[in-house]
């Protein structure tokens, strides 16, 4: 009985491998290792270059854009391959979070409860894990978007898929590649945002850890986990 309690015990549900208590005085906790944070800046400098060199394409006004990068012939040929790298990287991260991003019971009671949220009363909102519905919400958007650019890019890139489809469905995908760069354009606004109107997320992704004020006011779930585990050994030990 008390082997299985352990187990239950050490069960992650609200914590990735790697989060773990890394100091008690003060507290920090680990959020995300280096290589997650080398992936995600990966994937937001290879999403900021697909915006500016895809937007070179969305207007003539806008054509000035293609001189980031070498004018037009080389940011029509290097904006499908930065697609392809975003996808390897994206893909890293969608496979290291997708479980911890499956909406629960508590996230639709702190969704209702967004008024509170917005005037910082983190008090009357349920305890969450290690993102709330927010975060969570921009994850499969983020995920749904770049599948659906992923299908459209492949329709319209006439250099190794021509003749794939019809021209009257390229038109149609060149369209729906366009409404989805501006729908990632848009989440990506509101999630850089949130990390910087949200006090001390944006050390999470530059050094890897965050205070213990901090994940006991934003993620107390995921605190209580790490605490949990961290009952009997050394911080930052195996």
């Amino acid at each position: 009985m008390m082997a299985a309690q352990l187990n239950t015990e050490n069960k992650r549900v609200h914590s990735a491998s790697g989060d773990e208590l890394v100091s008690r005085k003060p507290v920090l906790l680990m959020r995300y290792r280096g290589f997650t944070r080398c992936n995600h800046w990966l994937t937001a400098l290879c999403m900021f270059a697909l915006l500016l060199s895809g937007f070179a394409f969305f207007h003539p006004s806008l054509f000035w854009l293609t001189n980031l990068f070498g004018g037009g012939q080389l940011t029509r040929w290097i904006h499908p391959w930065i697609g392809v790298v975003l996808v390897i990287s994206f893909l890293g991260m969608f496979l290291q979070m997708w479980r911890l991003n499956l909406l629960r019971r508590e996230d639709i009671e702190w969704g209702k409860k967004i008024g509170d949220v917005i005037q910082g009363k983190e008090g009357n909102l349920p305890e969450v894990g290690k993102y709330n519905i927010g975060q969570k919400l921009v994850f499969w958007a983020m995920s749904l978007l770049i599948l659906l650019l992923v299908i459209t890019g492949i329709m319209i890139w006439e250099e190794h898929f021509s003749g794939l489809v019809s021209i009257p469905v390229q038109r149609i995908a060149v369209v729906a590649h366009a409404l989805a760069a501006l729908g990632c354009f848009f989440v990506v606004l509101a999630h850089v945002y949130a990390a910087i109107w949200t006090r001390g997320t944006i050390r999470a992704m530059t050094r890897g850890t965050v205070t213990g004020g901090w994940a006991f006011r934003h993620h107390r779930k995921w605190l209580r986990e790490l605490a949990r585990r961290d009952v009997g050994r050394e911080p930052g030990g195996k």
